[in-house]
C-alpha cells in the first residue's frame, strides 16, 4: 500500500553542502522531517555538483518519513556560468551585460530538458533564449530552426 502523502517542500539548494540552517531547516522541521537525514542524503547524492544551485522537491508523507527528487540546475544559473558572468543586468532591456551562443542555449536546453514542459528541442531552446534575453544576454548568432526569430528581440 501507498504511503500517505503529508505535503511538497520545493528548495533551492547548494549541492553537497546541505546544513541545517535556514532555509533548509525551518522548512523541513515545520513538517517534522529528519533534518540531519534529509542533509546527509541530499549531500550524497549531490556531491559530484558540490557548489552548484539545485532545485529540489522533498516528498514528506504522514510518518514523517521523505522522499526527494533532485532536479537541473536553474536555466538562469547555467546561462550565467556560460557567459561568465556574476549576475544578469538591472535593466534586462537597455543594459546589455554579455553573449551566449546558440551552441550554449542547446547544451544548456538538452540539459534542462527534462525539467522543461517542450516536446521539442527547438522549444526548449526558445525557452532558454527567452530567459537569456530577460537577463540582459545577447544571444549570439541566427537560431538553427530559421531566421524568423531574431536573437536581439
Amino acid at each position: 500500500m501507498a504511503k500517505e502523502i503529508e505535503g511538497f517542500i520545493k528548495l533551492q539548494v547548494k549541492g553537497g553542502a546541505a546544513n541545517p540552517s535556514p532555509p533548509v531547516g525551518p522548512a523541513l522541521g515545520a513538517k517534522g522531517v529528519n533534518i540531519m537525514e534529509f542533509c546527509k542524503r541530499f549531500n550524497a547524492k549531490t556531491e559530484d555538483s558540490r557548489g552548484k544551485i539545485i532545485p529540489v522537491v522533498v516528498t514528506v508523507y504522514k510518518d514523517k518519513s521523505f522522499d526527494f527528487i533532485v532536479k537541473t540546475s536553474p536555466a538562469a544559473v547555467q546561462l550565467l556560468e556560460a557567459a561568465k558572468l556574476k549576475k544578469g543586468s538591472p535593466e534586462s532591456n537597455r543594459t546589455k551585460v554579455g553573449n551566449v551562443t546558440w551552441d550554449q542555449v542547446k547544451a544548456i536546453a538538452e540539459d534542462k530538458m527534462t525539467d522543461l514542459n517542450a516536446f521539442k528541442i527547438e522549444s526548449a531552446m526558445k525557452m532558454v533564449a527567452g530567459t537569456a534575453r530577460s537577463m540582459g544576454l545577447i544571444v549570439d548568432g541566427t537560431p538553427p530552426w530559421g531566421a524568423e526569430a531574431t536573437a536581439e528581440a
